[in-house]
């Protein structure tokens, strides 16, 4: 018993207890699509940002096709360098990276992105609800961003929270982190 505790301690010393690992994330190479250009201003994370697609996802959407489109109509009609957000979560979980993390991402509202990484779940939540997996690869996104970054529970945070003219990420998404169950998640899991 001993030396179990002893082993413990030792783990929680190094960093090895209660660290969340690493989420499986699926490669912009893997859903087709390609580097950014231009370059967007490098950023150091100090924020990490929860929004919502804000459209109604249907059941069957292909969502490496739905990339690829984002991607088009970010960089051909709006000028930016890439998608805007860093993570994009299906509603199956899956994880998709976007934007490169080391680069500010971008919005349409009147809130300085910079310092934030930019989790978008799709879906409009003011009318659906965000999907179980969902919610699980969102908290494990948030908890393994907080330790990389070495960042606080105060630095989870919505669209909403950041800007007075959105309700990104939809009141069905948003009761999670109103209510403090995000968080919550979030810190188990730290």
């Amino acid at each position: 018993m001993r030396v179990a505790l002893a082993l413990a301690a030792l783990m929680a010393l190094a960093g090895c207890a209660g660290t969340p690992p690493a989420p499986a994330i699926v490669s912009v190479d893997t859903w087709g699509g390609s580097a950014p250009t231009p370059a967007a201003a490098p950023q150091r994370v100090t924020h990490i940002t929860l929004h919502h697609q804000g459209e109604t996802w249907k059941d069957g959407t292909n969502v490496e096709a739905y990339l690829r489109r984002l991607q088009q109509w970010s960089r051909l009609t709006k000028r930016w360098a890439d998608i805007p957000y860093h993570y994009v979560i299906a509603p199956d979980g899956r994880i998709y990276a976007a934007r490169p993390l080391a680069q500010a991402g971008d919005t349409n509202t009147e809130y300085d992105p910079r310092g934030h990484a930019l989790v978008m779940l799709v879906g409009n939540f003011e009318q659906q609800q965000p999907t179980a997996a969902q919610l699980k690869a969102a908290v494990d996104v948030a908890a393994w961003l907080a330790r990389e970054h070495g960042l606080g529970l105060d630095a989870i945070a919505s669209h909403k929270d950041h800007s007075r003219q959105t309700v990104c990420p939809g009141r069905n998404f948003y009761a999670y982190l109103e209510s403090g169950w995000f968080k919550d998640q979030v810190k188990k899991r730290l």
